[in-house]
């Protein structure tokens, strides 16, 4: 394992307290805002250099109280009692706080666009869109997120040829960001009258949630269409142009919006804008940084297939830690918890194996 950082240690107890003082103090309160941020994201960690500090000092009371000659025998016995329970409590505090002082990706704790399209298969893909996006929707609902549809393609069978939301809520991407990839269904389509499986699949993206702030976007670098928005029929039919196509000319990004509001047509789709191109900055960075080595779980290759959902043996696969569950009927209400928590620990564990080879 590798060494827990000492120095760093220090500097965050000591920025915890300046925090603390500060907010004690009574500041305006813009300013206690980030800084009540700042502390919440703190606090779990400063708790546990605080714990291990205590701990490390009630192992050298013990030993020094053991190598005391003069300390009578059943004071001894008493110490050699507690000392592998304390030696335990070091090691699994050691443990908690070698991920807890990970390097820390900075939009963990940003919200997230959801983008899922419907790949092959047909009007089966489309269903499964759908059933992909219910999940999330429902997870997102556990967890106290909101959910905002910002466009959707519905399939004539139903589900969605591409459906785009914004998931808003604290460390949203942080939970989301592994889903990222071509997700694979096996099932036997309602339509199917031979009950045969049919195999297909749709795409799902999880960008973080930019804000101007994160990406600069010049106004002579885009270009703005305005069209005549397909209503659903009836009132709809005779809506003024109102859907709005943004075009980032450096990148050929491509981003579209229909809601009735042409402002806010071009709000959401600037937001979906900012989004992509942030992701994009972020994956070229990273890719930069691992061209030497590449995090199965982290790579973030959106063409890579991730994940197996069998319908007819109630099994769900990830096949980038090997994980196989049969529960997949309580996964798709939403219950993803168990897959997501592993993708995080295998990626935290290959981050740590990494620090363990630069030492």
């Amino acid at each position: 394992m590798a060494k827990l950082p000492v120095e760093k240690m220090r500097e965050l107890e000591r920025r915890f307290g300046e925090i603390e003082a500060r907010m004690s103090a009574g500041p305006a309160a813009d300013v206690y805002v980030k800084l009540a941020s700042e502390y919440s994201e703190l606090q779990p960690v400063v708790t546990k250099i605080r714990a291990y500090e205590k701990a490390v000092a009630e192992l050298a009371d013990l030993e020094t109280l053991l190598e005391d000659k003069s300390v009578d025998r059943e004071m001894r016995d008493l110490a050699e009692l507690e000392l592998p329970e304390v030696k335990g409590r070091i090691e699994a505090l050691e443990q908690e706080m070698q991920i807890l002082l990970l390097p820390k990706d900075a939009a963990d704790e940003k919200s997230a666009i959801l983008e899922i399209r419907a790949g092959t298969g047909g009007s089966e893909a489309a269903l499964f869109a759908g059933d992909l996006f219910r999940m999330y929707e429902r997870f997102a609902s556990e967890k106290g997120w909101k959910v905002e549809v910002l466009s959707a393609s519905e399939g004539e069978a139903g589900g969605y040829k591409e459906i785009i939301a914004t998931i808003t809520g604290r460390g949203v991407f942080a939970k989301l960001k592994f889903e990222s990839g071509v997700h694979r269904v096996q099932r036997v389509p309602e339509t199917e009258a031979g009950g045969r499986i049919h195999t297909s699949a749709a795409t799902v993206a999880v960008l973080p949630e930019a804000e101007e702030i994160d990406i600069d976007i010049r106004p002579e670098d885009i270009r703005i269409d305005t069209m005549r928005s397909s209503g659903a029929g009836g009132q709809h039919v005779n809506t003024t142009d109102s859907a709005v196509r943004i075009t980032h000319l450096p990148t050929g990004i491509v981003v579209t919006s229909s809601e009735k509001s042409q402002h806010q047509n071009r709000a959401k789709a600037m937001q979906v804008l900012r989004s992509r191109l942030y992701d994009a900055e972020r994956q070229r960075a990273d890719s930069e940084r691992s061209a030497d080595r590449k995090s199965q779980v982290g790579s973030g290759d959106r063409s890579e297939r991730i994940r197996t959902y069998n319908f007819p043996q109630g099994r769900i696969t990830d096949h980038r830690i090997n994980l196989t569950l049969y529960k997949l009927d309580r996964m798709m209400e939403g219950e993803i918890e168990e897959v997501v928590d592993a993708l995080m620990a295998d990626y935290q564990a290959s981050q740590l194996a990494q620090l363990g080879e630069q030492q």
